[in-house]
């Protein structure tokens, strides 16, 4: 045999040596890493799946706590007028059952109107539920005009009906007029009588007016459904259309509620405001900016 050929095969025979190792050794390198990316995609599928897991296993209650504790509460001031009237008892057994704060302002000649009428406001001084507040002696014997011409006049008939009922609060609603008295809310919804707010106010009481009315026709029927008084309710939270964000004021009347389809229709309206988890209750006194300032009579006001 040629010696070259001798080491030529020599030669090659390494090559084929170092080919096959260096093959080898590219194949495990290859197979290593395949098997690193593999493992870390199993962790990854397992971790997920695992949250996923607990995610699921919490009880429902506790998921829908959470939900309702990111919710903001809204405010709901139930408040009636006129009162104590026919529909008064109606309302009084309503706000019992359902067991929902609310504000009656009441006017002192209704009081002494009849034994009845009487009987019916001891029972809602009783109530745990209710919260009286003052809606003038006379209601202007309903002529408004010539009644807040007389700004000390007005304020009078507000003495006399928290002298006369020995009301507690310095909260009072004008009759027939949508006037605000608070703070920096200040309306009146009628210029003529600006006057007698302005006294009402100089005299240490709080005028509340109110967001949204629940307006009723001649023969004393609710007008608005309890479905579109609820909408609308939705709407003036959405909107931002309140006095106070958060916070809405609704009027209605105790008169309205004697017969027995607008009183369903207001036990109706309440258990659907209820059952929107959203809202709460609450008594005018706890409105914001309304500093709770109990007066045993009307000689504590500003003279």
């Amino acid at each position: 045999m040629d010696p070259d050929s001798g080491a030529y095969l020599k030669r090659s025979h390494i090559t084929k040596i170092a080919f096959f190792t260096t093959l080898a050794f590219s194949a495990f390198y290859f197979y290593k890493e395949h098997r690193n990316a593999q493992n870390a995609r199993m962790k990854m599928a397992v971790k997920k799946d695992s949250s996923t897991v607990i995610m699921a296993s919490l009880p429902r209650e506790d998921k829908e706590t959470s939900l309702r504790k990111k919710k903001k509460k809204k405010t709901i001031y139930i408040t009636f007028d006129d009162g104590p009237n026919k529909g008064t008892k109606n309302v009084l057994d309503i706000i019992n059952d359902e067991k929902i704060p609310a504000t009656l302002f009441v006017i002192g000649e209704h009081v002494y109107g009849s034994k009845l009428q009487a009987d019916v406001y001891d029972s809602v001084r009783n109530s745990a539920y209710v919260e009286l507040a003052n809606h003038s002696f006379t209601h202007a014997h309903n002529k408004f005009a010539k009644f807040y011409s007389v700004p000390g006049g007005v304020v009078n008939d507000f003495k006399r009906c928290a002298d006369s009922l020995t009301l507690s609060s310095n909260i009072v609603r004008t009759p027939g007029r949508n006037i605000w008295r608070l703070n920096d809310i200040k309306q009146t919804d009628n210029h003529l009588s600006k006057d007698a707010a302005d006294a009402l106010q100089k005299n240490g009481y709080i005028v509340m007016g109110w967001d949204l009315e629940w307006h009723f026709n001649d023969k004393l029927q609710a007008i608005q459904s309890p479905e579109l008084l609820a909408t609308q309710i939705d709407s003036m939270f959405v909107h931002n259309r309140t006095k106070t964000t958060d916070h809405l004021v609704l009027l209605a009347h105790d008169q309205v509620y004697s017969n027995a389809k607008d009183s369903s229709s207001l036990r109706n309206l309440v258990s659907k405001l209820k059952g929107k988890d959203e809202y709460d209750f609450a008594f005018i006194n706890s409105y914001p900016g309304i500093e709770k300032m109990p007066l045993g009579d009307s000689s504590l006001l500003k003279k």
